[in-house]
C-alpha cells in the first residue's frame, strides 16, 4: 500500500512560517501532499509544472510578491490553480488577481473548512487544466517537427485549399506539395485528414484520449 496521498499536491507559498506551518498540518491530515515554500521565488525554482496541483500563496511577500508570481505563472503559460491568502485590506487587490484567473482568495483568519472545500474544487480543476495543458504540449511537440515549409503547407490544408491551389500559393509543383504532405501526416501521426485537421487545431490528443 502507498503511503503517498492519493488527493493531489498543495504548494503553499507564504514567508510567515506559522502560516505555513498551520496549513501543511490542517492540509496533510487531510491526505493532500503538501510542499511548502518561503518565496516565490524558492517555488519557481522547484515548480513542476508536470504535476497536477493546485497553489496557496499570500499576496504580501519580501521579495516576489504573490501577485508577481501570478504573472510569472500566467506568462509560462501554467495550468496552475492558484488561490491568494489576503489580509483585510487586500481584497481590492485580490478580486483583481482573479480577473487574471485566480479561482478565489481568502482572507486572514481562514476558516479550515472553507480552505479544505476550496482546495478540493482547485484540484478538480487542475485535474480538468492539466490534461489540456498535457495535451497542447504533445501538439506543439508534435508540430515543432514540421520544416516552415511544410508549416505553410498544413496552414493552407486546414483552410481547405486543394493542392494545386497551395502549389499556385507558393510556387511549387503539385508533386512536392503532395511529397510535403505525405511528410507531415508521417510527422503528426495522422492516418486521414480529418486526424491532420483534429491535431492542428488543437483536437487531437482529446480526440484520442
Amino acid at each position: 500500500m502507498s503511503l503517498i496521498p492519493k488527493k493531489g499536491t498543495v504548494y503553499v507559498v507564504d514567508d510567515d512560517e506559522a502560516v505555513r506551518d498551520s496549513l501543511q498540518w490542517l492540509l496533510e491530515g487531510k491526505d493532500y501532499r503538501v510542499r511548502c515554500f518561503e518565496s516565490a521565488e524558492s517555488f519557481l525554482a522547484r515548480y513542476d509544472p508536470r504535476e497536477v496541483a493546485c497553489l496557496i500563496v499570500d499576496i504580501r511577500m519580501a521579495g516576489m510578491t504573490g501577485l508577481e508570481l501570478q504573472d510569472r505563472l500566467i506568462e509560462r503559460k501554467s495550468p496552475l490553480p492558484i488561490v491568494f491568502i489576503t489580509g483585510h485590506g487586500d481584497v481590492p487587490m485580490a478580486v483583481n488577481t482573479m480577473k487574471k484567473g485566480a479561482m478565489d482568495f481568502i482572507q486572514k483568519p481562514f476558516k479550515e473548512e472553507e480552505l479544505v472545500s476550496l482546495v478540493e474544487r482547485m484540484l478538480e480543476h487542475a485535474r480538468g487544466a492539466f490534461a489540456e495543458y498535457q495535451s497542447a504540449a504533445s501538439r506543439d511537440a508534435l508540430l515543432s517537427k514540421l520544416t516552415s515549409r511544410e508549416a505553410q503547407v498544413l496552414e493552407r490544408i486546414v483552410a481547405g485549399r486543394l493542392n494545386k491551389q497551395i502549389a499556385d500559393d507558393l510556387g511549387i509543383s503539385i508533386k512536392t506539395v503532395e511529397a510535403h504532405r505525405a511528410n507531415i501526416m508521417e510527422k503528426l501521426n495522422a492516418n486521414t485528414v480529418a486526424d491532420l485537421l483534429k491535431i492542428a487545431l488543437g483536437q487531437g490528443s482529446a480526440a484520442k484520449a
